[in-house]
């Protein structure tokens, strides 16, 4: 799944390890949702949102990676 993660991460001036303090999970957890590795749980997307005073939709670039989920399993 992609995401603005490490977009607004970094325009807050924080170190993965930082957010991974700030709601709750290693850095590692971080660090994967950056590379696109695992998706987060939705619970996890809000607390990241709320960091950032976003939405989830906007965090998780819900209409891109509902067209992409899409034509991945023939729904396009």
């Amino acid at each position: 799944m992609r995401t603005r993660l490490r977009e607004y991460r970094k325009a807050a001036g924080m170190t993965q390890q930082e957010l991974a303090d700030t709601v709750h999970v290693s850095s590692r957890t971080i660090i994967s949702i950056e590379k696109e590795q695992y998706s987060p749980s939705l619970m996890l997307a809000y607390r990241m949102a709320r960091v950032f005073g976003v939405s989830v939709e906007d965090l998780c670039l819900l209409e891109e990676n509902m067209r992409i989920d899409d034509e991945e399993n023939g729904y396009a």
